[in-house]
């Protein structure tokens, strides 16, 4: 048996534990303490990562390795946030009595063990395994080589305190792409694969398992500009959604602009002033950089057929002052995130108060947007009786059922 599937195996042993008997509140605080106490080693961890990493890899990858103070203190704020959050497994959603003595119940659970692989982002491995412990889920995480030693450190830090706790399994690294293969095939062990990553690599996972995977595999996200947006809001809205950080799947791909907006001019000097390359082509393109397509439409109808065209259905917003258009927007853009006058970028789990997120998704079942707790659960039914049988309710003589919600 190989390293993966026992790895598989113990996390299996580890969610059965960790959903139903173990203090997942005091794990999740304790991680907190554990990396503002260690906050000095992991950024020698990142250090040794960017160093290695310079010139091997493309530059947007490189600068969304970088972790800083800031971002490690959104990682700490969210781990404590998540903590502090209700407790969602065992929750019942619903209760109906079907009969007297007879009560149904609809009950909150977790999925099961998850399957994360990820890119360059080290940020991103803790947060989702606080994510994964909040819900009582167990995890296999497989990070990028780029971030071997940051993405160590915080396996270290997990395990430390899950090892106290009697669930020292319940997050793990995977270390090797060929573990990632390997990995796919454990449709008997692995009840959930969530990639985040280039398009290609998504594409690639979904296409090389029968393990249910959630994810977006492109982040094209658009900001129309309609005839009677106010100029400094679209000014602002557009610069922020893609300079303020270009590297991530929220930022801004395409700018798309209405004939008769009077503001055009200065949203263009603005870009250009922040750096951002402007092009007429390139449609589709997911560049992670400072560089954005710009279009000119006619009509809030043309803007909707482009986005839905050219679109991932990620996140696409509008700036108006005009009520009844930003409302059409709303309501037809089919995408996870749809925005009125605002920046694209608080596509996020954290700026939604998730605490944080495993990743965005665009698919339309389970889960959509960005995925925090109520995406890594699931539900079951449990059926109370007290010697109650089919038969009573068939026949010529058959009861009827009460059905009645509580």
């Amino acid at each position: 048996m190989n390293e993966t599937r026992q790895q598989a195996e113990r996390a299996q042993k580890a969610f059965l534990k960790l959903s139903t008997s173990a203090d997942r509140t005091a794990i999740l605080e304790e991680v907190a303490a554990a990396i503002r106490e260690n906050a000095s080693s992991i950024f020698e961890a990142n250090a040794k990562d960017l160093a290695e990493a310079k010139g091997k890899i493309a530059e947007p990858l490189h600068r969304r390795l970088v972790l800083n103070e800031p971002k490690l203190r959104d990682v700490v704020d969210g781990i404590e946030q998540i903590a502090r959050m209700e407790d969602p497994v065992g929750r019942v959603l619903e209760e109906t009595e079907l009969d007297e003595g007879l009560i149904l119940r609809k009950v909150q659970t977790p999925i099961g063990v998850l399957g994360i692989i990820y890119e360059s982002r080290p940020d991103a491995g803790p947060q989702i395994a606080a994510l994964a412990i909040r819900t009582g889920n167990a995890v296999l995480l497989k990070g990028g080589r780029e971030a071997a030693h940051t993405n160590a450190i915080f396996g270290d830090i997990f395990r430390d305190v899950l090892q106290k706790h009697g669930v020292g399994d319940a997050v793990q690294l995977v270390s090797t792409r060929e573990e990632i293969a390997d990995l796919l095939k454990m449709h008997d062990l692995i009840d959930l694969v969530i990639p985040r990553g280039s398009n290609e690599m998504v594409r690639s996972i979904q296409e090389s398992t029968k393990i249910p995977v959630l994810g977006h595999a492109d982040g094209i996200c658009h900001v129309y500009i309609d005839e009677f947006a106010d100029v400094d809001k679209a000014v602002r809205i557009v610069v922020d959604s893609k300079a303020q950080y270009p590297a991530v799947c929220n930022a801004a791909e395409t700018l798309l602009l209405h004939s008769k907006f009077a503001g055009r001019e200065k949203v263009l000097a603005a870009l250009k002033d922040a750096g951002v390359e402007l092009r007429d082509s390139g449609f589709g393109s997911e560049y992670l950089d400072l560089i954005m397509n710009v279009k000119t439409v006619t009509s809030l109808d043309e803007a909707i057929d482009h986005i839905h065209k050219y679109g991932s259905a990620h996140t696409d917003c509008i700036v108006t002052e005009n009520e009844s258009a930003a409302r059409r927007f709303l309501d037809e853009v089919d995408s996870a995130g749809v925005f009125w006058n605002a920046s694209t970028r608080f596509a996020d789990g954290f700026r939604y108060g998730f605490g944080a997120e495993v990743g965005i998704s665009t698919n339309k079942t389970h889960a959509r947007g960005p995925v925090g707790v109520d995406g890594l659960l699931i539900y079951k039914y449990q059926l109370i009786g007290n010697g109650h049988i089919v038969a009573t309710y068939t026949g010529e003589k058959a009861k009827s059922f009460l059905h009645r919600k509580r």
